[in-house]
C-alpha cells in the first residue's frame, strides 16, 4: 500500500530554554514493499545546568527520537560521585516512564588519550524509542553539587535504520530524523549533534563474522578451536558504520579468560531490535566516550543471537575494552539487557557458553579452570579485594565483570548463572537420563523385547554444545546420534543384556553411561495350554443370553503378560485369571477368539466356536403324568409341570456341557437327574421368590460327546410339583 507524505508543526524545547519550530516529515513508503529509508545513527549532546538545589539537571525535554541515552563529562580521570537518573517519554505510548538509575561506576580507558577529547561516563541504557528525556544528577551527599565532574552532558543516540531487516516496514509513517525549517536541518536540542552515515553492507550471517587479518608483525596468526566456532553475525550485520573506527585493531598475545557482562536497561526488547541496540552502544562508545571502538568483544541477545563486537576479526585475540585492568589477556562477552533480579534466557547462556569455550578452545585452555591474570591497574573489585599492578591474580577462565572491577555487572542473578556457563562450556554433558524404552516392556526391574527397541534421553546440557549420544548395550556402542538427537534405534539379539546410553561434549569430554537397564529379548510366543473353553453357568436364560463360563490356560516360557477377548465381545485378564462369566446367544454360533500375550511383546492367539442349543421340553422324552403351561416367561412361551411321583423327562444330545432349565416357587418339588443312566443329583426347585427360566443345575465334559439327561419328579410332600422349562446344551 503507498502512503502519502505531509509535514506536521511542532516544537523543540532546547537546552537553554528556548524554542525551535520545526517540521517532521513522513515520507512515502515503497509501493512494491513498504520498505523504509535506511536513516544514519545520530547522537544529540543536551547540557546539564546547575540548579539551587544544588544538582544538575535536564526538565522535561521534548526532543528528536532516540533510543538509547546516558550521562557523560569531561574527562576520563574522575568518577561521578553522584547518582543519575533519567526518565523517559515512549514515542509510541506517549507516556513517561518511572525514574531509572543510570550505572556511573563504568571502567576507565586503560590508555587514555585526553587530547582526543575522552570523557567519562555512564553505561548506555536502552530505552527503546523515545522523544522527551528528563535527567538530575545529584552529589552523593544529596546537598551539593560541587562535587560533580564539568562538563555534564545527557547524550542521546538515534540507532537510524541500517540493516535489510530494518528497512522493512515498521508501520511508523514518520522519519525523526527529517527535521527541517525552511527545508534545512534544525541544530540538535544543544549545540552539539554528530552523525554517523548509513552503513550500505547488507545484514548478513556468517559463521566467521570479519575476515581474519592478514598476519603481520602485530597481527596473530588466528589458531584453531578445539570446538566448533558457533554462527556469528558479523559488524556488517549490526549495521556497523565503520568510519567511526578508522584506528587499526590491537592485539593481544592470547585469550586466557572472558569476561562476561550485561549491558543493562531493559529486558522487554524484541530481537529484531538486537542490532540497533547494539549501534546504539557503538555510537555511544566512539561519539561519546571516544573510544576508537565498541569496547566488548562479543554481544548476545536475549534469543541467543551472538554478533561480533570489537573488530579486527573474531578469530583473534583483539584487545577489547570491557574489564579495566585486565583487558590485555581477555575478551568480553555482553548479554543484551539487565539481569540484576532476572536471570539470562537459557538461549543467552548457551550462545554464551559456545562464543567462551570457541575462544578458550584456541589457547587449549578448559573453561571450568582457573588462570592467573596480571593486573594492569591497582583498584579494588565488587566484592572489596584489591589488585596491585603488574602482580598475578587467580580467576575463573570464566569470570564476571564484578570479579575484575568494582562495579554490579552482570548483575546478581546473570553472575549467578556463571557456573552453569562454566559447566555447559566445559563439559562432560550434564544431567544425561535414559528415559524410557520403545519397543520394551517393563516387568519389575526388567525390560522385555522381542528384539527391536528405542532408547530415548534427555540432558539438561543445551544440544549445541554437545557432539554426539552413544548408545552402548553390554558396553559396546552400537548406535551414534547427533548432539540434537534425543533418541537412537538398535536390534538386539536373543538373551539378557545391558542398556546405556552416554554423551560426548564438543570438547570431547564423554559423559560416564548412565545406569544400565537390564533388557531381555524374547521371541517364543506364549501358548494355550488350555484352549478357551465354554461351558453353561447356573443363572437366567433366554434366547439371546444365555449363562455361560468361558475358561482357559495360557502360558509362557519366560513372563506372561495378559489374555485378551477379542470375540465375540472384548476383555482384558490378568495373566493368573483363568476364567470369566459371559452370556451367549443361543442357537448361533460364535467364535471365542483369545489373544495371550508376554512382556516382550510375543502373542498366541486360538478361536474355537461353540454354539448354545436350547431343547425346548416337546423335545423330551415323557414317562408319566405332565401338564403343558403358557405364559411369556417360560422360554418358547410354554413349560410342563408335573406333581407325579416318578414322572420323567429325558433328553439326548451330542454337545460338553449342559444345564436344566426351570420355573421355581415357594411351592416348589424336587427332581433326582441322571446322566446316561447314572443318578447324580437331588435338585430342590423350592425358592422364596418366583423365578422363571432358571439354570439351576448344570454339567460339563472335557469334550464333546453324546449325553442324555433324565429329570424324575420325586414327589416331595406337600410340594410335589415340578415345572421344566427344557435344557441347554453347548455343541
Amino acid at each position: 500500500m503507498k502512503r502519502r507524505a505531509w509535514l506536521t508543526l511542532g516544537a523543540v524545547v532546547l537546552g537553554g530554554g528556548g524554542i525551535a519550530t520545526y517540521a517532521v516529515a513522513s515520507p512515502s513508503a515503497d509501493a512494491a514493499g513498504d520498505v523504509q529509508p535506511k536513516r544514519p545513527v545520530k547522537v544529540y549532546d543536551l547540557a546539564l545546568k546547575g540548579t539551587a538545589a544544588g544538582k544538575r539537571e535536564l526538565p522535561r525535554t521534548e526532543t528528536r527520537q532516540f533510543s538509547l541515552l546516558g550521562v557523560s563529562w569531561t574527562g576520563t580521570a574522575k568518577q561521578l560521585e553522584g547518582r543519575a537518573q533519567v526518565r523517559t517519554r515512549g514515542s509510541e505510548t506517549g507516556e513517561w516512564t518511572a525514574w531509572q538509575d543510570l550505572e556511573t561506576t563504568i571502567d576507565p580507558p586503560e590508555d587514555p588519550d585526553e587530547r582526543s577529547g575522552a570523557r567519562g561516563a555512564s553505561e548506555p541504557l536502552w530505552v527503546g524509542p523515545s522523544d522527551g528525556v528528563q535527567v538530575q544528577v545529584v552529589h552523593e551527599d544529596g546537598t551539593t553539587s560541587a562535587g560533580l565532574p564539568k562538563g555534564l552532558e545527557v547524550n542521546l543516540v538515534d540507532p537510524g535504520i541500517a540493516t535489510a531487516a530494518e528497512q522493512r516496514d515498521t508501520g511508523d509513517d514518520t522519519d525523526p530524523a527529517a527535521f527541517a525549517v525552511g527545508g534545512t536541518e534544525t541544530p540538535a536540542p544543544t549545540g552539539s549533534e554528530s552523525t554517523s552515515a548509513s552503513p550500505s553492507a547488507p545484514a548478513t550471517v556468517s559463521p566467521t563474522a570479519t575476515p581474519t587479518p592478514t598476519p603481520t608483525a602485530t597481527t596473530p596468526t588466528a589458531p584453531p578451536s578445539t570446538v566448533p566456532e558457533p554462527t556469528i553475525v558479523p559488524r556488517s550485520g549490526w549495521g556497523a558504520d565503520e568510519s567511526l573506527s578508522p584506528d587499526p585493531s590491537e592485539y593481544n598475545a592470547d585469550v586466557k579468560a572472558v569476561f562476561v557482562h550485561h549491558t543493562a536497561g531493559s529486558n522487554d526488547y524484541s530481537c529484531d531490535e538486537s542490532a540497533s541496540i547494539i549501534r546504539g552502544i557503538y555510537a555511544y562508545h566512539t561519539q561519546t566516550e571516544k573510544w576508537n571502538d565498541i569496547g566488548y568483544n562479543f554481544l548476545v541477545d536475549k534469543c541467543g543471537t551472538i554478533f561480533e563486537g570489537r573488530k579486527g576479526g573474531v578469530d583473534l585475540p583483539v584487545l577489547g575494552a570491557h574489564t579495566y585492568g585486565w583487558n590485555r589477556e581477555s575478551a568480553g562477552i555482553a548479554v543484551l539487557g539487565d539481569y540484576t533480579a532476572a536471570g539470562a534466557s537459557n538461549a543467552a547462556l548457551t550462545s554464551v557458553a559456545r562464543i567462551a569455550a570457541w575462544k578458550l578452545g584456541q589457547y587449549g585452555v578448559a573453561p571450568d579452570s582457573t588462570v592467573q591474570l596480571n593486573a594492569g591497574a591497582t583498584q579494588k573489585n565488587f566484592a572489596g579485594t584489591s589488585f596491585t599492578a603488574g602482580t598475578a591474580y587467580t580467576f575463573d577462565r570464566i569470570s564476571g565483570h564484578r570479579d575484575g572491577y568494582a562495579t554490579e555487572c552482570p548483575g546478581n542473578s546473570l553472575y549467578d548463572q556463571l557456573p552453569t556457563i562454566r559447566a555447559w562450556a566445559a563439559g562432560p554433558v550434564q544431567g544425561l537420563k535414559l528415559t524410557s524404552l520403545t519397543g520394551a516392556t517393563l516387568s519389575g526391574s526388567t525390560y522385555w523385547t522381542k528384539g527391536a527397541i528405542t532408547a530415548k534421553w534427555s540432558a539438561t546440557t543445551p544440544s549445541s554444545l554437545i557432539s554426539r549420544f552413544e548408545l552402548l548395550v553390554d558396553g559396546k556402542v552400537v548406535a551414534s546420534a547427533a548432539g540434537t538427537a534425543t533418541s537412537a534405534s538398535t536390534t538386539l539379539t536373543a538373551g539378557t543384556h545391558k542398556v546405556a546410553v552416554r554423551a560426548v561434549h564438543q570438547s570431547g569430554r564423554t559423559t560416564p553411561a548412565t545406569t544400565a537397564l537390564t533388557v531381555v529379548t524374547d521371541t517364543t510366543a506364549p501358548a494355550f495350554s488350555t484352549t478357551p473353553q465354554l461351558t453353561l453357568r447356573t443363572g437366567t436364560v433366554s434366547t439371546t443370553a444365555v449363562p455361560v463360563t468361558l475358561g482357559w490356560k495360557a502360558a509362557d516360557s519366560q513372563a506372561l503378560k495378559s489374555v485378551s477377548l477379542l470375540s465375540p465381545t472384548t476383555a482384558t485378564f490378568g495373566p493368573t485369571t483363568t476364567s470369566s462369566s459371559r452370556t451367549a446367544k443361543s442357537g448361533t454360533a460364535s467364535i471365542w477368539s483369545m489373544k495371550a500375550y508376554d512382556v516382550a511383546g510375543n502373542t498366541r492367539t486360538s478361536s474355537p466356536s461353540y454354539t448354545p442349543m436350547i431343547l425346548q421340553e416337546t423335545s423330551a422324552t415323557k414317562s408319566g403324568s405332565w401338564t403343558a403351561r403358557s405364559s411369556t416367561s417360560y422360554l418358547g412361551g410354554k413349560s410342563y409341570s408335573s406333581g407325579s411321583k416318578g414322572a420323567s423327562l429325558s433328553w439326548t444330545f451330542t454337545g460338553r456341557s449342559a444345564s436344566w432349565v426351570v420355573s421355581r416357587a415357594s411351592t416348589s418339588g424336587q427332581a433326582y437327574v441322571y446322566v446316561d443312566g447314572t443318578k447324580v443329583a437331588t435338585v430342590d426347585l423350592k425358592s422364596s421368590t418366583t423365578k422363571y427360566r432358571d439354570a439351576i443345575w448344570t454339567k460339563s465334559w472335557s469334550s464333546s460327546a453324546k449325553h442324555t439327561v433324565k429329570i424324575v419328579v420325586v414327589g416331595t410332600s406337600g410340594r410335589p410339583t415340578v415345572t421344566t422349562d427344557g435344557l441347554v446344551y453347548i455343541k
